[in-house]
C-alpha cells in the first residue's frame, strides 16, 4: 500500500509538470531534488480565497437576521403594515430556515458544494430584491421565506465545506471564523440601516450573495465530495489547488478515500445512524441547547432590538450602533479564545448571557409599566439586550460528531 502510494504521488506530480520531485523514503515525503521536502501547507492563498467565499453566505445569514430590527417602523409606515402584519415577516425568516434545514444535507450532497452555493444565491439575491422593489405585503414575505430557506442551508453548507477544504490543525479555527461573521452581518444590518432608507439597506445585503458569485469562479470544489461521487483525478487536482502545486498530497487523498468508503456503510440505515449510542448524548445535547436558547428569546431579541429599544425610551441608533460594536468584539474574542478554553466556557456564557438578557429587559419593562425608576429602567433594558448576543450556539453543530455523521440527511 505505501509503495503505491508513493508511485501514486509521483505520477500525479508528474503530469502538474513537476518532474524535478521525487519521494524521499527517509522522510516520508516529496523532496525537491536536493533542496528538502515538499510538506502540505496548512494556509494558502486559494484555501483563504475558499474560506472566504463560504464566509460571504454566512454574513448574508447574519444580514438577513439583523435586516428587520432597523426597518421596522419604516416598513410599517410606508407599507401601511400593522404589528401583527410585521411580526409575521420577521417570524417567517425561521419557517423558511426550517424548511431548508430539513434539505440541506441532501440538497448539498446531490449537487455538490459549489453548485449549491450558485443555486442558494438565486433565492439569496431574488429574496432581497423582492424585499427592495415591494408595493405589497405579500412579496415583502416572500422575499423573507426566500432568505431563510437560503439561511437554512448556507449555515449547514459554508461549515461543513470549510471542514472538508481546511487541514486538521486550523480545521476549527477556520469553522468558528466563518460562523462569527453571521454575527458581523447583522451588525452590519444595525450600523448601516441606522442611516439608509430600508429598500436601500436591502439592496446593499445582495452585495455578499454577488460577490460570491464572483469568487465561485476561482475556488474548487470540496474534495471528499469529488471522492465521492468518484472524481479522483478532479480529487487530485482539488487538494493541490488548497495545498499547494507542489505539496505531497498522497496522504490526504488516500484518508478522503478511506473516508468515502467508510461513510457509505452508513448509507443503509441513514439517519438512524445518529441514533447510535455512541452519538445519543451529544445528539441531545446539541439538540437541547438549540431549543432552549431559541425559547430563550434569542430570535426576538434579534428581529426586534430597535422596538424594544425604542419602547424601553432608549435611542434606536445609539442602540442598535452599541449592539453592532458589541457582536463585532464578542466575535474577536470567540475566534481568539474558541481553541484556549474550548466550546464548552463559550456555551456556557452564552446560555448564562441569554438568560441574563430576558430577565433585565423583563424587569425594566415591569419597573416602566409601574413607574418604578423612570431614570434607570432604560438603562436595565439596554443592559438587558446587550447581553442576548453572547457567542452563537452554532459553534457547538460541528464539534461533537465526524464528518462521516454531518454528511447524513
Amino acid at each position: 500500500m505505501e509503495q503505491q502510494r508513493n508511485e501514486a504521488t509521483e505520477r500525479l506530480l508528474s503530469r502538474q509538470g513537476h518532474h524535478n520531485l521525487v519521494y524521499n523514503e527517509e522522510n516520508g515525503g516529496v523532496g525537491v531534488g536536493d533542496e528538502g521536502l515538499v510538506t502540505v501547507s496548512n494556509f494558502t492563498s486559494i484555501l483563504g480565497l475558499s474560506t472566504l467565499t463560504a464566509a460571504c453566505i454566512t454574513f448574508g445569514f447574519g444580514c438577513a437576521i439583523g435586516y428587520s430590527s432597523p426597518t421596522q417602523s419604516s416598513i410599517m409606515e410606508d407599507l401601511g403594515l400593522s404589528v401583527a402584519e410585521f411580526s409575521l415577516f420577521g417570524s417567517i425568516l425561521s419557517i423558511g430556515s426550517l424548511i431548508g434545514a430539513a434539505i440541506s444535507g441532501k440538497i448539498t450532497d446531490l449537487f455538490g458544494r459549489k453548485m449549491t452555493m450558485w443555486i442558494l444565491n438565486l433565492f439569496y439575491i431574488g429574496g432581497w430584491l423582492a424585499i427592495a422593489f415591494t408595493k405589497a405585503p405579500l412579496l415583502l414575505n416572500l422575499g423573507r421565506l426566500s432568505l431563510g430557506f437560503t439561511n437554512g442551508i448556507s449555515n449547514y453548507l459554508a461549515s461543513i465545506y470549510v471542514a472538508e477544504i481546511t487541514t486538521k490543525n486550523v480545521r476549527g479555527r477556520f469553522t468558528i471564523i466563518v460562523q462569527f461573521l453571521t454575527g458581523w452581518g447583522a451588525s452590519f444590518m444595525f450600523v448601516v440601516g441606522s442611516f439608509v432608507h430600508w429598500r436601500t439597506l436591502a439592496l446593499l445585503a445582495t452585495i455578499p450573495g454577488l460577490l460570491q458569485l464572483l469568487l465561485l469562479f476561482f475556488i474548487p470544489e470540496s474534495p471528499q465530495w469529488l471522492a465521492k461521487v468518484g472524481r479522483e483525478k478532479e480529487l487530485e487536482a482539488a487538494l493541490l489547488c488548497l495545498r499547494g502545486d507542489k505539496a505531497d498530497i498522497s496522504h490526504e487523498a488516500t484518508e478522503i478515500k478511506d473516508y468515502v468508503e467508510s461513510l457509505k456503510s452508513f448509507s443503509s440505515e441513514g439517519i438512524l445512524d445518529i441514533f447510535q449510542k455512541q452519538y445519543v448524548r451529544p445528539l441531545l445535547t446539541v439538540a437541547g441547547v438549540l431549543v432552549l436558547m431559541n425559547l430563550g428569546g434569542i430570535n426576538a431579541l434579534a428581529y426586534y432590538s430597535g422596538a424594544i429599544f425604542v419602547s424601553a425610551g432608549v435611542s434606536s441608533m445609539v442602540g442598535l450602533i452599541t449592539l453592532a460594536a458589541t457582536q463585532t468584539v464578542i466575535g474577536i474574542l470567540g475566534a481568539t479564545l474558541i481553541d484556549k478554553l474550548g466550546r464548552r466556557p463559550l456555551l456556557l456564557v452564552s446560555s448564562a448571557g441569554l438568560c441574563f438578557s430576558s430577565f433585565l429587559t423583563g424587569v425594566s419593562f415591569f419597573l416602566k409599566d409601574f413607574n418604578w425608576w423612570d431614570q434607570g429602567s432604560p438603562i436595565v433594558a439596554f443592559i438587558g439586550v446587550l447581553a442576548s448576543h453572547p457567542f452563537s450556539p452554532s459553534i457547538l453543530f460541528f464539534s461533537p460528531f465526524p464528518l462521516a455523521i454531518l454528511n447524513i440527511g
